[in-house]
């Protein structure tokens, strides 16, 4: 085999496997690998959906449950196939209308239709039957801070709070479809103590929903600290939307799977002196650690947290030479490769991110 068609059929197996990868734990299913992951050695219940269907929306938040629930299951698999753009894949199976949710057992592509109820129980109940397993539908915490008139002035118009708020009804279709979205970004951001992911049932509470001119569902505002009468939130509604947004406004450096970017951490009034601090001579050095000082007297908030980093990791490099910081950021990145807590991975990353500015 020539060297090309090694390296051809490398890319086109890697193709295959970052196709099969999901951001959420339900398998995106595609013509190139509907047949490597369906009818192998595990059963498979599939989806196959319209990103524009109405029942296929009021469908997402529980099917992504039951992913979540069997996740772990190495005997089954629970997929689906956008039928927008795998037309012919779903022609294959017979689709004709939107969701149709088919059983296909292991070791077969002969499916068997799915005709119960659509709620992630009544689909995992169907799961355990077929396949032989005895899974029970995961209770997944919620991140969402839940509003009522009792803590809705509490929480939403407190100044040391960036709140972004949904006004939601619990019989409209958008809002069950923005449910799991919405999950995701309070989870991104749940280790942020200023900002707060929150929503209100308006058809219960129809006098708050009234008060800030709520009048279709979903609403989404954003109340910031500089602003407690709240602005319209008119941005896109995927993950990422909300994510950019959140960081734009409260200055947080936060990702879709709320870990923190390499931007977290660093001031730039500090950044301008940590220059002059690497082209200092020694004597010198302590003369721009004196003005990192007292600059950093001047931050406030988690901004001054991070200038303790900045002063620490400074003192650091005075003392035990130039190639502290290289030294120290490798011995990070070991220790964030391994299982560690959330809260312990934002540390290190603080750490790491204002060390790699002492690289010079």
């Amino acid at each position: 085999m020539s060297s090309f068609s090694i390296w051809f059929a490398l890319v086109a197996l890697a193709l295959v496997f970052v196709s099969s990868v999901s951001a959420d734990d339900v398998v995106v299913l595609t013509e190139a690998n509907f047949d490597q992951e369906v009818g192998k050695d595990r059963g498979a219940l599939v989806e196959f959906y319209a990103p524009w269907c109405g029942h296929c929306k009021k469908l997402a938040p529980e099917y992504e449950k039951l992913g979540s629930s069997f996740k772990k299951s190495k005997s089954i698999l629970i997929g689906k196939v956008d039928c927008d753009d795998q037309k012919s894949l779903c022609s294959k199976y017979g689709v004709s209308g939107y969701p149709t949710i088919q059983w296909f057992p292991k070791g077969s592509l002969e499916p068997k239709k799915y005709e119960g109820a659509r709620t992630a129980e009544a689909l995992a109940e169907f799961v355990n039957k077929e396949g032989g397993t005895n899974v029970k539908i995961a209770s997944v915490p919620s991140s969402v801070v839940i509003l009522t008139p009792d803590n809705f002035d509490q929480v939403v118009l407190n100044e040391t709070k960036d709140v972004l708020v949904e006004f939601y009804a619990p019989w409209c279709g958008h809002c069950k479809a923005l449910a799991p979205t919405y999950e995701k970004v309070a989870a991104a951001f749940k280790l942020e103590e200023d900002v707060v992911i929150a929503n209100i049932d308006s058809d219960q509470h129809k006098d708050i929903a009234e008060k800030y001119g709520v009048s279709g569902y979903p609403t989404l505002k954003f109340f910031p600290r500089s602003n407690k009468a709240g602005e319209d939130y008119d941005g896109g509604r995927d993950l990422d939307d909300f994510v950019t947004f959140i960081n734009e406004k409260s200055g947080t450096s936060r990702d879709g799977k709320g870990q923190l970017t390499s931007k977290a951490g660093l001031v730039p009034t500090l950044d301008g002196l940590v220059k002059d601090f690497l082209s200092a001579s020694s004597d010198e050095k302590k003369e721009v650690y004196s003005r990192l000082e007292d600059e950093a007297k001047k931050l406030e908030g988690s901004a001054a947290r991070y200038g303790n980093i900045y002063l620490k990791a400074a003192k650091n490099c005075i003392e035990k030479g130039a190639d502290y910081a290289s030294k120290e950021i490798q011995r990070l990145e070991r220790i964030l490769e391994k299982s560690v807590s959330p809260a312990k991975a934002d540390e290190l990353t603080l750490k790491k991110n204002v060390l790699s500015t002492f690289v010079a």
